[in-house]
């Protein structure tokens, strides 16, 4: 009796060597036979998989923007700027804990691929954008602040991912507080 593949788990399996490999040499000189190898079948399992490495650089964005949505759609109760506060640093852990979709997703980004990325970041502005509003509300923020500053909050956590990428000697994760303290605390009333 033949054996039944997990068509589902392979995909992924093949998508996140996908990952491994554009990260590794970059999307534009990556191939589908270097996927194929680093996920360990044949060419034409890749392409049982998924039609184009377009399609495999899609499902990879994909995987990202649904664990990007997955933060956005933490809530709790409490003050705003604490759940703010939350949002910045599981964010900056989810980006710690997936380096190679970030790397990816920095040479996507400078690649300008058709992948919607102004649509993860207006994600994120809306969402530090409601919980800044709901802040002024509670009168827990410096007069001044406004809608504007959630582009600098996301500003400062890809700022402290792109030299994360660049430069060995920075630890991302050990940002996290600092951007609080900054991009917060330096806010708060």
């Amino acid at each position: 009796m033949p054996r039944k593949v997990d068509v589902v788990g392979r995909r992924a399996e093949i998508v996140e060597a996908a990952v491994r490999v554009f990260a590794r040499k970059g999307y534009a000189a990556s191939r589908i036979e270097d996927v194929a190898a680093e996920a360990g079948v044949a060419k034409g399992s890749v392409y049982l998989a998924v039609r184009s490495r377009e399609e495999l650089l899609t499902a990879a964005f994909d995987d990202y923007r649904a664990r990007a949505q997955d933060q956005l759609a933490v809530t709790g109760s409490g003050p705003a700027l604490d759940r703010l506060a939350e949002l910045v640093r599981a964010t900056v852990a989810m980006l710690a804990e997936h380096p190679d979709h970030a790397r990816v997703l920095l040479d996507v980004w400078s690649a300008r691929t058709p992948l919607d990325l102004a649509a993860v970041y207006a994600g994120y502005r809306a969402a530090i954008g409601d919980l800044l509003r709901e802040a002024g509300a509670e009168g827990e923020l410096r007069p001044g602040i406004g809608a504007g500053h959630a582009a600098v909050i996301v500003g400062a956590i890809e700022g402290c991912l792109v030299q994360w990428l660049a430069d060995d000697t920075v630890r991302l994760a050990d940002l996290a507080e600092p951007i609080v303290q900054v991009c917060v605390e330096g806010i708060r009333r």
